[in-house]
């Protein structure tokens, strides 16, 4: 038998990349398998914020809240280069929830969280104040202005991934799993790269499973449990449309269903409008926005804005399916958001299956994992919090640096753009200077593909953070999707294809001299 992992982990969500970083930096044998691209699935497709939640108040999810808030800044702390803060703008609507109830939730709101770096609430005259401009003339006067933070998700995951592998974790990519059996005392994984279908089989003395809204079918991988829990899934649709003000706020518009509706300023040029919350039955790999929740994501900001926002207007939409556990709630928008953990010992083999989780509390969410896999596990004693302190890759600077990163970028590598050098910073933060190495020119880097993507910064992509195709480039490690053409796309497309073809080119040749 070859090597027996202290921790093999199925998905490559933030759940099980956080449980990942963790137990590595505890001193375990990691393995994780993702059958698509990291962050591939719900943790690419979320609202982009680390927050607290304020509309979970309302359904006394005080625990939640609270924790949501504690882990607002230490995220904030350890990834300054891809979370920034951001002010939110909650206009009174008449008729809906009443004042006194907003600043109620939004007193709690300030104060149950240990906030200590992001100012505090203040209230609007929104006849006078700059942010009253786009909403519709005389119809909104009072408001409230709060903070939360803004996540580049999909990085945060990828990330969160590159500490674990910098930790001695093993990240597979592009590999399912395809079967679990016990024997031993030991988990047996067989995993199966959809690249090249070639399988193997791993051993490891625990097994989690982080498959997200697919968490039920791990389950029927010869697992041998009969769960307990459920997962209930529900379909979060969002729009883009082009930059629908001028200021640097977003928006928390109260729809008269209930909801609540974010606009966002979103990658400089752009706004971001979700969220929508619907049950989902279906395969979550075929999520997609529907023209109702387009039109209703429309109609929900076209209520406050001056400016309506129509269906046409939308440059890009995405959908997610959120994995929660059922508690039952009668209306999606009202179930828990809570996590939970189903651990199981079929043959005192311990299978730990995680339910539902947020971006914001993925690191808590580990966190209590390995805490109840400790029995099982070494070392999750010895650095318990470690994560809360040790910056992610390229966040090892204060939370107000990436200025001053951008300026020190454009001074070293001065045929950078404005543009290009805010980018790289934003992106990779501290080891932006290892994308670009000793380039002395633009024509160092190599091909430009569109967007400031140059071959230079995809080889970087596929090295050291597990890149495979353009969609991995363009739509999760970074959103020049939103700026490339399709033909440049496909471009990068077609590189990736060459790239294969002479990789295989060798092993061919060598076949046949054999």
């Amino acid at each position: 038998m070859g090597q027996v992992f202290d921790l093999a982990i199925i998905g490559g969500g933030i759940n099980g990349c956080g449980i990942a970083r963790d137990a590595a930096g505890r001193g375990n044998s990691v393995f994780l398998c993702e059958m698509n691209d990291l962050a591939s699935g719900t943790s690419s497709l979320s609202t982009k914020l680390v927050h607290g939640g304020l509309r979970y108040l309302e359904y006394y999810e005080f625990h939640l809240v609270r924790e949501a808030l504690i882990e607002r800044e230490i995220l904030w702390r350890i990834a300054p280069h891809i979370i920034r803060p951001l002010r939110f703008v909650l206009p009174h609507h008449a008729g809906l929830r009443p004042t006194w109830l907003l600043r109620l939730g939004l007193f709690l709101y300030d104060h149950i969280g240990g906030r200590k770096l992001l100012p505090p609430t203040r209230s609007l005259d929104l006849k006078r104040d700059e942010v009253g401009k786009p909403l519709v003339p005389g119809r909104y006067r009072k408001g409230f202005e709060y903070s939360d933070c803004f996540v580049d998700d999909a990085r945060l995951v990828v990330l969160t991934a590159r500490d674990a592998a910098d930790r001695g974790a093993d990240i597979r990519t592009r590999t399912r799993a395809v079967e679990t059996r016990q024997t031993g005392g030991l988990w047996h994984l067989t995993v199966e790269d959809t690249l090249s279908g070639e399988r193997s089989t791993i051993a490891a003395r625990v097994l989690v499973n982080a498959g997200g809204p697919w968490v039920e079918r791990v389950l029927g991988l010869g697992a041998g449990v009969n769960t307990r829990a459920r997962v209930r899934l529900v379909q979060g649709s969002h729009i883009v449309v082009g930059k629908l003000y001028d200021h640097d706020r977003a928006y928390i518009f109260q729809n008269s269903d209930g909801r609540i509706v974010f606009a966002i300023p979103y990658q400089d040029d752009f706004t971001l409008i979700g969220t929508t919350d619907r049950d989902y039955d279906g395969d979550p790999a075929r999520v997609k926005a529907s023209d109702e929740e387009i039109a209703y994501l429309c109609a929900s900001v076209s209520e406050y804005l001056a400016k309506p926002v129509k269906p046409q207007d939308v440059v890009w939409t995405y959908a997610g399916v959120r994995p929660l556990y059922d508690d039952g709630a009668s209306e999606a928008k009202a179930a828990t958001r809570e996590y939970v953990f189903e651990l199981d010992t079929p043959g005192g083999t311990p299978l730990l299956s995680v339910y539902g989780g947020k971006i914001t509390t993925h690191r808590r969410l580990a966190e209590e994992a390995l805490e109840k896999l400790s029995a099982y596990l070494k070392g999750t004693k010895a650095r318990e919090g470690w994560t809360a302190k040790a910056p992610l890759p390229g966040g090892d600077m204060a939370v107000p640096a990436v200025a001053a990163l951008t300026a020190a970028l454009m001074r070293d590598y001065p045929y950078l753009a404005p543009a290009h050098a805010n980018r790289l910073a934003h992106a990779y933060g501290t080891r932006a200077a290892k994308v670009l190495g000793a380039a002395k020119s633009m024509a160092d880097l190599g091909r430009g593909f569109g967007g400031t993507l140059t071959e230079r910064e995809v080889r970087y992509l596929i090295s050291d953070e597990w890149a495979c195709t353009a969609d991995d480039i363009v739509w999760r490690r970074s959103k020049l999707g939103l700026r490339m053409s399709a033909a440049e796309i496909a471009a990068l497309d077609d590189w990736f294809a060459a790239q294969r073809t002479q990789a295989k080119r060798p092993q061919q040749e060598a076949g046949a001299r054999s």
